[in-house]
């Protein structure tokens, strides 16, 4: 018998039936979509609607996937009210978090944890607040980091049974994954170096890795061939992330990594990182402990964002739940003291993550300073709303020819989408992918310049006269990225469209 063989016919213990397990995944689901409706869409769904309503192999600044789902949400819901639309929206998303959980339990069952560690393993990722706040949304985060746990799942299935199989479906994994964002190419360099430096180097002399790889490339090609045909912008984007970095850039990815799940959870994965890498009974999946430091360290070296690593984590955390599974033991007061602490965690992360609060009151919380999209899904019809008051005070003669000029991709998608509604025409953008829908037609004008990124210096410089005719005011003293944003009138524009629409283009 074969060492091969040996691999293959090991089981991993409690491989069927483990309703906590399933009760936490379908619970943290569930909550995730009972809140989905609350507030309104977020800056990126907005973008995402418009999108869907320009199918294409991929967009400026990502993969067509998140907007292709948008745009057959807004096709069957386009009627419905927000908060039905919402939840349809973000309906994948729930799902997604709730299949996140599952996996890291199923983690944990591969590197042999018992039922207790897999729970523990997926509560821990239940109540991490970087999946609870990606997941209430139609985000492309969600499910990057379901797409790595199933990554992980799949190599430490191979790496316990030496199924050539999971191999073709590792391939099939980052592929789809890479149709949703491209970051999985982050985790597979990961992975790749990790084997290298850990072992079992045998995986590269398997036929099985190389046709997953092509696999993976072919699924991936007709993004790859957009972005190749519209000049690379996603590579333009990495500057523009760059230097947009939150929590001190660089220096604050190390720190982040502990908001990203909690300070219970780090422990967890803290642990588990020690695990993986030092303890003999986890030699087998070393290279999953390898794989997690060659992330944060190409994340460092690239300049991305702080939250980049987090598909990493649901291998370290049921890693580390069979450590605290141990810990546990049959004590009765360790076990108490670990459901307060899981206890106390979920509820901080629900305070901090979801609408919980009445929207009135979301300005006097902390939730806005801690999870920026919070204040992101606040405000758009009011800001739609008084943009139409000042088109509806244009004579109606300048009404018939007036062109509506948005800053960036949300203030455009929160026109595109209320604005027929109100009477609005048609909105243009020079951000992202809205700039390839443009420019307006040639007319006389007059142009509704509205949100950020409008320096009245340069207004005047284009327009023979420029009237302020409003400053956007939210209603609820929330300081979100529209709150005090400025309506302008431009009458008499100097140059057309056709000469000016290059120079709008930005990232």
């Amino acid at each position: 018998m074969t060492a091969a063989t040996v691999h293959t016919v090991q089981a991993a213990p409690a491989e069927r039936g483990n309703r906590p397990l399933r009760l936490i995944a379908l619970v943290a689901a569930l909550v995730e979509f009972a809140f989905s409706g609350r507030y309104g869409f977020h800056r990126d769904e907005l973008y995402y609607l418009a999108a869907g309503r320009h199918p294409a192999f991929g967009y400026d600044d990502q993969p067509p996937l998140a907007p292709l789902w948008a745009g057959f949400t807004g096709l069957v819901a386009g009627s419905w009210p927000d908060w039905l639309e919402l939840m349809l929206l973000r309906l994948p998303s729930a799902l997604a978090l709730g299949a996140i959980v599952l996996v890291t339990g199923r983690i944990a069952a591969e590197f042999g944890g018992s039922r207790r560690a897999q729970a523990l393993a997926g509560l821990a990722t239940a109540i991490a607040p970087a999946v609870v706040i990606s997941g209430h949304l139609l985000s492309t985060t969600i499910f990057d980091i379901l797409v790595w746990s199933v990554l992980a799942w799949l190599l430490a299935r191979w790496l316990r049974t030496r199924d050539d199989r999971l191999l073709l479906l590792l391939g099939v994994t980052a592929g789809i994954g890479l149709q949703l964002k491209n970051l999985p190419l982050i985790y597979a360099a990961g992975l790749v170096a990790g084997l290298l430096i850990a072992g079992p180097r045998e995986v590269f002399r398997r036929w099985q890795l190389w046709a997953g790889g092509l696999i993976a490339l072919l699924i991936w090609a007709p993004n790859l061939w957009w972005q190749a045909s519209h000049g690379w912008p996603q590579l333009q984007m990495t500057a523009v992330i760059r230097a947009d970095a939150d929590w001190g850039g660089r220096a604050g990815l190390l720190p982040f990594q502990v908001l990203l799940l909690g300070v219970p959870a780090a422990i967890v994965w803290a642990t588990g990182l020690w695990r993986l890498l030092r303890d003999p009974a986890a030699a087998r999946f070393r290279a999953l402990g390898w794989a997690y430091l060659v992330v944060v360290a190409l994340v460092l070296a690239t300049g991305g964002r702080e939250y980049y690593p987090a598909g990493a984590y649901p291998a370290l955390l049921a890693s580390g739940a069979i450590l605290l599974d141990g810990w546990l033991g049959d004590s009765v007061n360790r076990r108490r003291t670990v459901g307060w602490v899981a206890g106390i965690s979920a509820l901080s992360t629900l305070s901090l993550g979801l609408p919980v609060y009445p929207v009135s009151m979301l300005h006097a919380t902390v939730q806005p300073a801690v999870n920026y999209d919070a204040g992101e899904t606040v405000g758009w019809p009011d800001f739609a709303a008084q943009v139409a008051t000042v088109y509806r005070g244009l004579p109606a003669a300048e009404r018939a020819t007036a062109v509506l000029v948005a800053g960036n991709y949300g203030e455009a998608g929160a026109l595109d989408h209320y604005g027929p509604s109100l009477g609005l025409p048609q909105v243009y953008s020079g951000h992202l992918a809205y700039w390839r829908w443009g420019p307006p037609p040639e007319g006389p004008g007059p142009v509704l310049v509205v949100g950020e990124g409008f320096e009245e210096a340069d207004l005047r410089r284009e327009c023979a006269d420029v009237v302020h005719a409003a400053t956007f005011d939210n209603g609820v003293h929330l300081d979100n990225d529209e709150q005090g944003a400025d309506v302008w009138i431009c009458r008499g524009p100097r140059r057309t469209w056709a000469e000016l629409w290059p120079e709008l283009r930005h990232l």
